[in-house]
């Protein structure tokens, strides 16, 4: 088995060894050097090509998103943003996923077990995500993951007992998406009418990011985008993005949709999980939903949406084409439960399509 090779760039050193510890732990998953900051970094990049960059955003001498900017002009390499506090570095860190970035993680922090086994499950899925991302004029190779134990949406919520009659005639858009999901759903979101059918959205990604990813989008859309808060009625020409490390459930209230957030353990390596929402939509909404699956690695989401086009909804997964990662997509059309693969610019149709049924 061929290791993904790291270059690990920030200038910390007690947080280039905790990262360095948390990635080695791993067999499929090498640290081919550290560096303290961009320029020892590209003498570094010199005489070895490294599968993943994890690249710090606050440097001395260069800060981490010139240094992005440079790599992707020069020689595009898949780097992971990493920082320790994100409400004070989104707007940077969004930044970053407009400059070519693949995804942003948080350092693992060492205060509690539970946190830190959880960093490192995020942290070691992001490497192997990003090894695998489909990058301008670099092809990526696919190699073999080890598999680990992980929690399906039961750990949350009970499964849905089949098709779903409802009293609601809304039609509800559920999104998931994981590695290359920023931009993507930034060119979903933002050429659909104010008066879209109401949309929820789990993206894989850190705690406050959301809510400075969903900012960004409100500015662009003509609809309102909005981090989800628990009881937010979900009603056309609103978009939910589900918070950073919370679960988001659709329920319904009376003759109204509303949201649930809510803790609990991470589902399908994921905490909030494409899985939950779809699952909850199984249960409320049935075939008056409509569950779609865009780019990112691993799994999370497939049985979701199984469950989902069993209870009725129509159900949609973006094509390999126009996928930065094709692996949930792929997981979710190996299991039988998709009715279209299309791709990323036909999604707005789609989407408006479902909101006049």
């Amino acid at each position: 088995m061929r290791q993904i090779r790291v270059l690990i760039v920030d200038d910390s050193a007690s947080v280039r060894q905790t990262l360095a510890d948390v990635l080695e732990s791993e067999a499929d998953i090498a640290v081919m050097g550290t560096a303290p900051d961009p320029y020892v970094a590209a003498r570094r990049i010199q005489e070895e090509i490294p599968d993943v960059i994890l690249l710090d955003v606050e440097m001395p001498r260069m800060d981490g998103i010139t240094f992005l900017r440079k790599i992707m002009a020069q020689r595009p390499i898949p780097v992971i943003m990493c920082s320790a506090v994100i409400e004070e570095r989104s707007t940077l860190l969004l930044e970053a996923m407009e400059a070519g970035a693949v995804d942003v993680i948080l350092k693992p922090r060492v205060d509690t077990k539970q946190y830190l086994m959880e960093s490192k499950v995020r942290i070691c899925d992001a490497v192997r995500a990003a090894s695998k991302a489909r990058l301008s004029g670099v092809p990526r190779r696919a190699g073999p993951r080890p598999v680990q134990e992980k929690l399906t949406a039961d750990a949350v919520l009970p499964p849905p007992s089949g098709r779903v009659r409802v009293g609601i005639t809304e039609t509800i858009v559920c999104i998931g998406a994981s590695t290359g999901g920023t931009e993507s759903l930034k060119a979903v979101l933002e050429v659909l009418p104010a008066d879209c059918p109401p949309i929820l959205v789990v993206q894989h990604m850190p705690e406050k990011f959301t809510e400075a990813f969903a900012r960004r989008l409100d500015g662009l859309c003509a609809m309102d985008v909005k981090e989800a808060e628990d009881g937010d009625l979900v009603v056309r020409g609103r978009v939910l993005i589900a918070p950073g490390n919370r679960h988001m459930l659709l329920q319904r209230s009376g003759a109204r949709y509303t949201v649930q957030i809510k803790d609990g353990p991470l589902v399908a390596r994921h905490r909030p999980s494409v899985d939950v929402l779809f699952r909850s939509a199984a249960r409320t909404a049935g075939g008056n939903s409509v569950g779609i699956i865009m780019t990112g690695m691993g799994d999370d989401g497939a049985r979701g949406m199984l469950e989902m086009k069993q209870a009725g909804a129509h159900t949609i997964a973006q094509d390999e084409a126009t996928c930065v990662v094709f692996g949930m997509p792929k997981e979710a059309i190996a299991l039988g439960c998709v009715d279209r693969v299309l791709p990323l610019d036909l999604l707005p149709i789609e989407i408006n399509r479902a909101g006049s049924r």
